[in-house]
């Protein structure tokens, strides 16, 4: 999750039919219009008479039951779609969001580019089955590493294990690795005929976080070991290290023609790397920083980078921003220092 690196995968960007686990891309998309003002968590979401229709009891996939022509808070139906797989409460969302499905479907390939998903393509908010709906394990990782990172809050809903709408029994999260493991807090299951059973799933131990996406499975039960699989082999052999903290000076650059002759520099981000287990010795820090800085400078101010190299390798970069703000000097102070910079520099 730190660093995208893919660990282990077979055949991971080829493209194949992506079932419920569309509905990630679909929570994404909600939770970034929320974030943009266009819609609102207390909205009241229609379940219009299309979604009842083609996502609701009478169909042969996972439905919320959410009442035909009635509304629900939105944030009930993105825990319906999230937890119980609702076909029903992803096409009201996708509704209400961007005024008809294939709107919203246009809507999720704009922002699939953005989080950089090269090999995907949605027609719908669901995952049913369609032509020209696709997408690679890869690029599903991806939409899961910008889910969390992202979205923190949505995320928390794909750990809840049962969710009830009205009169209904409650209804239990497919995801069989939430009874497993403590540490797994998410992230989607699918299955349709064509897909076969998929799962994207994620855990947190420590600092470290892995992602892991299995495709094409053939049960329920055989998605979940493998995913376990491979999670429980990732955080055997790789580890998660905290090299820098936030707002902590790492580094201090010259400043030129200014109230002080020193900028301190470090991240506004924790930078955290993965590497194999006992290589941490071997990483090899650099930073990238402008030759000549001349004040002002504010606080928080971007001025470099700062890059971590495992065998001549890039596994993590950040950018550098001023720990302290820096003012313009007094005339004296730049003129004398507009001396020595031309000085220095013949």
């Amino acid at each position: 999750y730190t660093t995208g690196q893919v660990l282990a995968g077979e055949n991971y960007d080829q493209r194949l039919e992506p079932a419920s686990i569309t509905k990630v891309m679909t929570s994404y998309v909600v939770a970034a219009e929320i974030k943009n003002g266009k819609i609102k968590p207390t909205d009241p979401v229609l379940m219009s008479e299309r979604a009842w229709r083609e996502g609701g009891a009478g169909t042969d996939g996972s439905y919320s039951g959410f009442e035909l022509n009635k509304t629900a808070p939105l944030v009930d139906m993105e825990k319906g779609m999230a937890v119980q797989s609702g076909n029903d409460a992803a096409i009201a969302l996708a509704e209400h969001t961007a005024g008809s499905e294939e709107a919203f479907a246009s809507l999720m390939n704009n922002y699939a580019a953005r989080i950089g998903m090269k090999n995907s393509h949605f027609v719908n908010a669901h995952g049913l089955s369609a032509p020209e709906h696709y997408s690679t394990a890869h690029d599903l990782a991806l939409l899961g590493q910008a889910m969390i990172r992202d979205y923190p809050e949505t995320y928390a809903y794909n750990k809840i294990k049962e969710f009830k709408v009205g009169a209904m029994n409650p209804q239990p999260n497919r995801n069989l690795l939430l009874w497993r493991d403590p540490a797994v807090d998410g992230i989607k299951t699918g299955h349709h005929s064509g897909a076969g059973y998929c799962l994207m799933s994620s855990a947190l131990r420590g600092d470290q976080r892995l992602i892991a996406v299995v495709m094409g499975s053939t049960s329920e039960k055989q998605r979940a070991d493998d995913s376990m699989a491979l999670l429980n082999w990732g955080f055997r052999f790789f580890e998660t290290h905290r090299l820098y903290e936030a707002g902590k000076a790492i580094a201090q650059q010259r400043v030129w023609k200014g109230t002080s002759k020193q900028v301190q520099l470090g991240v506004a981000q924790p930078l955290l790397v993965g590497v194999p287990r006992g290589r941490y010795a071997d990483l090899k820090p650099t930073m990238d920083v402008p030759k000549v800085l001349e004040a002002p400078i504010a606080k928080g101010q971007a001025i470099g980078t700062v890059k971590v190299a495992l065998d001549g390798k890039l596994v993590a970069q950040a950018p550098l921003v001023a720990i302290n703000a820096v003012e313009r000097g007094g005339f004296f102070r730049r003129l004398w220092d507009s001396f020595w910079m031309w000085w220095e520099s013949e």
